[in-house]
Order: structure tokens, then sequence, then C-alpha cells
């Protein structure tokens, strides 16, 4: 609502982007800290012990080992992202029309699924646009273990 009504964007594809950001900006900070937190001291220590900077202590060491975690942090936030709807119908709207700038309304899949099973308009829609959810998710989970596997080999 603060960048619907305070900052005047109104109802936008813009308004909903930046609330989501806002939204999920915890999840990914948090779960980052952990895993940099989560790397072993002696990582720190030996790096630094071998004449390591600070910053290529951070950038060579930290940061590689810290990594799953982090990737995992902005899967998460990505998945609740995918399945918020309420922010979304009070920042992005629920128009139907195709958007064709940022500033324009959108709706998003998950508040065309609620509208379609709330209001009983089209249960066939309804269950096809859960299983495109669904797929989305298995695709960004797929992807998501991918990304993992690969750095989890560049950190070995």
């Amino acid at each position: 609502v603060f960048f619907v009504i305070f900052l005047d964007l109104g109802w936008s594809i813009l308004s909903g982007s930046l609330t989501l950001a806002i939204m999920i900006l915890p999840t990914i900070t948090r779960t980052a800290q952990e895993a940099i937190l989560a790397v072993a001291q002696e990582y720190r220590e030996n790096s630094l012990a071998l004449g390591a900077t600070r910053w290529q202590t951070v950038s060579r060491v930290i940061l590689p080992a810290a990594m799953p975690g982090i990737v995992t942090g902005i899967i998460l936030s990505i998945g609740r992202a995918v399945g918020e709807t309420a922010a979304i119908i009070l920042t992005a709207g629920s128009s139907l029309g195709m958007p064709l700038a940022p500033t324009d309304p959108a709706r998003t899949m998950s508040v065309h699924l609620y509208i379609m099973a709330m209001e009983g308009i089209s249960t066939e829609r309804a269950f096809g646009t859960a299983l495109l959810l669904v797929i989305l998710i298995i695709i960004i989970n797929f992807l998501a273990n991918l990304s993992l596997k690969r750095f989890s080999q560049a950190v070995r």
C-alpha cells in the first residue's frame, strides 16, 4: 500500500515487484547471514595465515563455501514470492488485460487461481492454473538443485 498510495504508483507491476522485494528481503538476508556464519572459523584463519587479505578471504573462501546456503535462501524467497497472493492483489491489482508497461496493473498466476477458485468462474481454468503453478515450482526446484550441485562442485 506504501507504493500504491504514498508514492502514487497506483496498482502496477512496479508496485507489486517492489512490495515482493521488500517482503522477501529479510528471508534472503537471514539465510545468507546464517550461511556465512556456518562457514568454519578455521577456513578464515587458514586463509589469513596464508597471507590472503580480508577481501580475498571473503571472496575466495567464505562466499564460495556459503553459496549453497545463500542460493537456498534465494530459492525459498522465490517460492514465497510466487505463492504470494494478498500482497499482489493490493499492489499489482488483478487486471485481466495484458500489461504493456511496468506501470500497468497485472494479474499473477496465484491471484488468477484464487479468483477462479473462489468465484467459481471456471473450475477447469483453476485446475489448469494450479497445474501450471506446480510445473513452474518443479522447474524452479530443478534449476535450484542443478545450481546447488554446480556451486558444491566449484567449492570442492
